[in-house]
């Protein structure tokens, strides 16, 4: 390691603090602001010619929002067309209607695991909070569980959202990180799959049956639950927003994303069968699969294979959703063309955000790259010997702890670690994806708003969401890890 190297690498450091104390200090500068800023000062303090620092950035950010964008555009809108029909809530109830208590953890985490594949992580529990009041509600009353009901339902909720939020595609977290690291798209898939689904049994219904006979207290204010869960008496009015259900606004970030809004309502009655919901929801990941194959088992010359490849290319797999999800839930919901549209730009308002930070992390890899630093990083952990995949989750998991996002932990950790994997591809790029995405969600505490979403809407004191939203997001971030490695063994 030569003295520059030494100095690109303690460049690097000073650009981190720097994002942490933008996003964190009193200045609350945007962390898309804050990145493009870090990228400007990283790229002039590694000596990158001023004339290539903005192509540098133009080409970082327009590359990546090239690739993620469009995709996650049209996943806001399949998301928000599923909400707002009451497809999703037609999948929960399906599998948990007339279900043994002890099979219900279970269920509600499986109709987690199919409604979080094309939702966010807070936008998937107030779709889900419906179910799981009015099925904790009548576990109540039954005396069926031993602890909260709440506690006992909500956990594999939680497990299951966050594992997917953070280690799949084509959420927005994962889809940068395989575009970064040039992994491929259904292996990715693949192996994401085998890693989440222990990792949601270990975190979700299993932690679930220790910690709800712990936190006994834990009860959602009562006018919330009637809200929510309002269906078996009357029909409910529309509910207030995560932010002030039981506090002031100021304590509890609203909840944005496709499907909020519609999703804070009480459970809804849908004309579209659930078979055709599931399947909108599954459309896209099927997609992907079969390009997969596809690209393994049939000849670059048949024009079936090519098909398939193209149809599972992650812009058309979710465009194909997207118009089968607008399709079914026209003819089953009646909505007027209009609403349709007003909800579908609604959908988009609120990822805006989510993609500026995305390009902005895209900028600050490119500058990464080109100034250098990128060489450095290398240099350095091939002399240090670490671990690649756990390099990338730790990564994540400060840079997510410190700056409250866990896209900023993803896409920053993503332009560190892209230099260590060549050109991609492979199963150890696909399992650093995994790893970088479970990093992410680790240690969810005060600064992120999904902890305040789970605090407010279950009614819990800071001890007992910690206990279950920090504790069940770090569960899963470490499964997920373990899992990562345990298969880094056949890489």
């Amino acid at each position: 390691m030569t003295a520059h190297t030494w100095w690109l690498l303690l460049i690097l450091t000073v650009a981190i603090a720097a994002l942490i104390y933008l996003i964190n200090s009193r200045l609350r500068v945007h962390p898309f602001v804050a990145l493009i800023l870090v990228s400007v000062g990283t790229g002039i303090a590694a000596g990158e010619p001023l004339a290539k620092l903005a192509g540098s950035i133009e080409e970082g950010a327009g590359g990546t929002l090239g690739d993620v964008g469009v995709t996650l555009a049209l996943g806001a809108m399949l998301g928000r067309l599923l909400s707002d029909s009451g497809a999703t809530d037609a999948i929960a109830r399906s599998l948990v209607d007339r279900a043994e208590p002890r099979r219900l953890p279970w269920l509600v985490g499986a109709a987690a695991f199919v409604i979080g594949v094309p939702m966010f992580f807070e936008v998937g529990l107030i779709v889900l909070l419906p179910l799981i009041f009015s099925v904790a509600r009548r576990l109540e009353g039954q005396g069926a569980t031993k602890g909260s009901p709440y506690v006992l339902l909500g956990v594999p909720a939680i497990a299951s959202l966050s594992t997917l939020h953070g280690m799949l595609p084509p959420h927005p977290g994962p889809l940068t990180a395989m575009t970064g690291l040039h992994a491929d798209l259904g292996l990715t898939l693949g192996v994401g799959i085998v890693c989440a689904v222990p990792t949601v049994i270990l975190a979700g219904p299993v932690y679930a049956r220790w910690i709800a006979p712990r936190l006994m207290d834990v009860r959602p204010d009562a006018e919330l639950v009637a809200q929510f869960a309002g269906a078996e008496r009357e029909p409910a009015p529309a509910a207030p927003s995560a932010s002030s259900s039981t506090s002031s606004a100021s304590s509890a970030p609203a909840a944005s994303g496709p499907g909020a809004r519609a999703g804070a309502a009480g459970p809804r009655r849908t004309g579209v069968p659930t078979g055709l919901a599931v399947a909108a929801v599954l459309v896209p990941v099927v997609l992907m699969l079969l390009r997969t194959l596809a690209e393994t088992v049939m000849d670059e010359s048949s024009g079936l294979g090519a098909a398939l490849v193209f149809a599972g290319e992650p812009l058309v797999a979710m465009l194909a959703g997207f118009l089968f999800a607008l399709s079914v839930t026209i003819a089953g919901s009646g909505r007027s063309g209009e609403e349709t549209r007003a909800s579908l730009t609604d959908s988009l308002k609120s990822i805006a955000a989510i993609l500026l930070i995305i390009g902005g992390g895209g900028a600050f890899k490119q500058v990464l790259q080109d100034s250098g630093i990128g060489d450095a990083i290398a240099s350095a952990a091939e002399g240090a010997h670490i671990n690649l995949i756990l390099l990338g989750w730790l990564i994540a998991l400060l840079l997510s702890l410190t700056t409250g996002s866990a896209t900023v932990g993803i896409v920053s950790a993503t332009g560190i670690v892209a230099p260590l994997i060549g050109d991609g591809g492979g199963l150890e790029a696909s399992l650093l994806v995994v790893a970088i995405g479970a990093g992410s969600i680790g240690l969810n505490y005060v600064n992120h708003a999904g902890f305040w979403l789970v605090k407010e809407s279950f009614g819990m004191d800071l001890g007992q969401a910690t206990k279950t939203q920090t504790a069940v997001q770090t569960l899963v971030s470490v499964f997920g890890l373990a899992m990562a490695l345990l298969l880094s063994v056949f890489a």
